[in-house]
């Protein structure tokens, strides 16, 4: 393995890591803010229970993911020294703004969880309200960073060397707004669905448990919704890549040859020295429609780039089919629980979760979304390659002189494996346990006035 790979490897194992714990951060504190309020507004003990059980939940995954986001700040400077020194003036502000909005998470996110008793009923909230805003702005600060590499602005370049360097162009770079809809929208999909299939799992064992059929209920509504949404998104972020990175999408689209009328194409494998996608259905004129609006829309293919500056395609193309899958099984499940919710308030149902086959769906379905994140994170990365600032400068140049770069990686991978072992045993003992054990009596919950 040359260091190249391994410093690559290294990158791509930590941030499949991190991002897990990242997306939770984002979505996590909005189902436990959504608890705490339901419980306020209805004065069901269930609600308190979910609020308490989803923040100590948040509390052990922000834990990882600060040891695991700390770790990738040290590997940005210490494996890529060449970006940072390049690019390390032009978007500081985002990852500035990144570390605020996090100590900020942490602060608040502290008085949840240790001012139940302490506080008023409107500032608890209130500090729950602001972890669920500052995570969310955590992510999209940094995902900012990772579209400026992108679409590279806010600046000019003089003798290969950035000058007039305008950190806000940069930071609202024209990536900037689609990128952080579409990753935001799929942090909440993604941890909706996860915690609704672990509720739905405990319903097929107990289906008349309030306890999950409410929690189901919640996070199915931020999952859903979400999921719903997340292929508009996509397809807004599809004409922006189609329009800043022509080499990105016909790697999508395993599209070799430039062509009127472009195909969408399902599946199939990428044959990169034939230049041909084989065994592919192929839906005519759909990649100029969704690429352009245009059905007559000329689709650049990869053959118009020189082979240096493709990116692996094989790759690209089946992690983006894998996306795109997980995506719309998502929404297509999020219409089917809309659909029995509608139809047991029409027909006064006791319950919309009596249906053993839809609860086994949202089982099967509970990791769909983490994986499209994986997925698409590998679309987003690889699919740049082989540059880390999009024509600019080429990733072999940005990574550090040092050698033996191996090591570190074994070291880090061991340090996640281990870190991921204790974080499923937490877990599992939150799911394991029972709601009375989670909730203390009524008179020690009850908020100050």
């Amino acid at each position: 393995m040359t260091d190249l790979l391994a410093a690559r490897s290294q990158m791509a194992m930590s941030l499949a890591f991190h991002i897990i714990f990242a997306a939770v951060g984002i979505a996590m504190p909005l189902l436990m803010v959504i608890g705490e309020w339901r419980w306020l507004s209805t004065k069901e003990e269930v609600y308190l229970t979910l609020a308490r059980r989803w923040a100590k939940g948040t509390a052990i995954l922000f834990a990882v993911g600060a040891v695991s986001g700390t770790v990738l700040s040290f590997e940005l400077g210490l494996l890529w020294p060449g970006f940072m020194g390049y690019a390390g003036s032009i978007i500081g502000m985002p990852f500035s703004l990144e570390g605020f909005a996090f100590f900020t998470e942490a602060i608040f996110l502290g008085i949840y969880l240790y001012g139940w008793q302490r506080v008023s009923p409107r500032l608890h909230l209130f500090a729950g309200v602001v972890v669920a805003i500052s995570g969310v702005l955590s992510g999209i600060f940094v995902v900012m960073a990772n579209a400026w590499m992108n679409a590279p602005t806010g600046f000019r370049l003089v003798d290969g060397q950035p000058v007039d360097i305008d950190p806000v162009t940069a930071m609202l770079n024209p990536a900037a707004f689609n990128q952080t809809l579409h990753m935001s929208l799929a942090a909440y999909a993604a941890t909706g669905f996860a915690v609704a299939g672990i509720h739905a799992f405990m319903l097929l064992r107990d289906p008349r448990n309030r306890f999950h059929q409410n929690a189901l209920s919640l996070a199915l509504v931020v999952g859903g919704v979400t999921a719903i949404l997340q292929p508009l998104s996509g397809d807004m972020l599809a004409k922006t890549v189609a329009k800043l990175q022509p080499a990105k999408l016909a790697a999508f689209e395993g599209q070799f040859e430039t062509e009127r009328g472009a195909p969408l194409r399902l599946g199939g494998l990428p044959d990169e020295a034939a230049g041909v996608t084989r065994y592919a259905i192929e839906i005519p004129y759909a990649l100029s429609i969704l690429a352009h609006g245009d059905p007559n829309a000329v689709v650049i293919g990869l053959n118009e780039f020189p082979p240096d500056e493709r990116p692996p395609v094989a790759i690209v193309h089946i992690a983006f089919q894998i996306m795109v899958a997980c995506g719309l099984a998502m929404a297509a499940l999020a219409l089917w629980g809309g659909w029995r919710w509608w139809w047991a308030r029409r027909h006064k149902a006791e319950t919309w979760l009596d249906s053993k086959w839809f609860l086994r769906a949202l089982v099967i379905a509970s990791p769909l979304g983490f994986i499209a994140i994986e997925a698409g994170w590998v679309v987003t990365e690889v699919g740049r390659q082989p540059w880390i600032i999009y024509g600019v400068m080429r990733t072999a140049e940005a990574v550090t002189p040092m050698p033996g770069l191996i090591v570190p990686f074994i070291t880090f991978t061991l340090l996640y494996i281990f870190l991921a072992i204790i974080t499923v045993w937490l877990l599992l003992r939150q799911v394991a346990a029972s709601p009375q054990e989670v909730t203390p009596p009524e008179q020690e919950v009850t908020l100050v006035p």
